[in-house]
């Protein structure tokens, strides 16, 4: 049993049977939706968010704070186990700043035990791809700085990249201005973004209509994908399922994939996304 624990955040959008087979330890962020504040995956059901939001209730999002970090960290280093945090990335949130003050102020209190704290650059099940190759690497044997220079390197190879059904939940997040919004959505233009090395929200082309622009998800395995390294593939969906398992089918029939996770996008990405929000992970030669 490896001597180090791993930790993420909810962000990570992973399956709770997975996480929990994983044997990570998830912090959740929070959401406020209809007057009431809620962990992310705690008494909020994620289907009553997106009926919500698509009959226009608001939702706001909560960064995890250090002292939140601090009481899911230090059980752990009580536990004498060491620490590989892996943060939802910070061209997104303060989520990973407010790990790295965590980790600070706990390792003047255990000087004897090692904290590293990693900035994934990555979002949903990206951030949950990363953290499940992670989870292999460690079952494996590997040690903890070893598998911090390895997450390190590979973040940069974690691919991204995602579609919309509704433009305008992009305009409320300040992504994109209100005439592209309602020309793009009178057109039934469907924009294809992605998750640059820095870890923000880039749009990069678009497809007309919402079969072309799922096929165009697909289409980056062949163009960026590395060969023989992407057996298994994550997506991520707002609400819309079938969305995704067409998206599944395609690579299935494209690649040699043998193993696709589709889960939702979560609460806290999902209520900035909006519903309709598609996301295809896997590893490439850049994103």
């Amino acid at each position: 049993m490896a001597d180090y624990q791993i930790i993420t955040d909810s962000c990570a959008d992973l399956p709770a049977e997975l996480a929990a087979s994983s044997e990570l330890v998830v912090v959740p962020l929070s959401v406020e939706f209809r007057g009431e504040f809620h962990d992310e995956g705690k008494g909020l059901e994620i289907k009553d968010l997106y009926a919500g939001l698509r009959a226009g209730e608001p939702a706001k999002t909560a960064a995890v704070n250090p002292q939140r970090w601090k009481s899911y960290m230090e059980p752990c280093l009580q536990n004498q186990k060491d620490l590989l945090v892996m943060a939802f990335s910070s061209g997104l949130s303060t989520t990973y700043q407010s790990a790295a003050i965590a980790a600070q102020e706990l390792q003047a209190q255990y000087p004897h035990r090692k904290i590293r704290v990693v900035d994934t650059l990555c979002a949903s099940m990206g951030q949950g791809l990363l953290v499940w190759y992670a989870c292999n690497c460690r079952d494996q044997g590997m040690d903890l700085e070893d598998l911090v220079q390895w997450v390190e390197n590979r973040r940069s190879q974690l691919c991204h990249w995602f579609t919309v059904d509704d433009l305008m939940y992009l305009k409320r997040g300040g992504r994109i201005n209100a005439a592209t919004a309602m020309l793009g959505t009178m057109l039934q233009i469907k924009p294809v973004l992605h998750v640059d090395d820095a870890g923000h929200l880039i749009n990069v082309g678009k497809a007309r209509g919402r079969k072309a622009s799922i096929e165009a998800l697909a289409n980056k395995v062949a163009e960026l994908g590395l060969p023989g390294e992407n057996s298994t593939m994550f997506i991520s969906h707002g609400d819309c399922l079938e969305d995704a398992q067409y998206l599944e089918k395609l690579l299935r029939k494209k690649y040699d994939v043998q193993q696709v996770i589709i889960n939702y996008v979560g609460c806290v990405i999902g209520s900035h996304s909006g519903p309709g929000t598609l996301a295809l992970f896997f590893l490439g030669k850049h994103r």
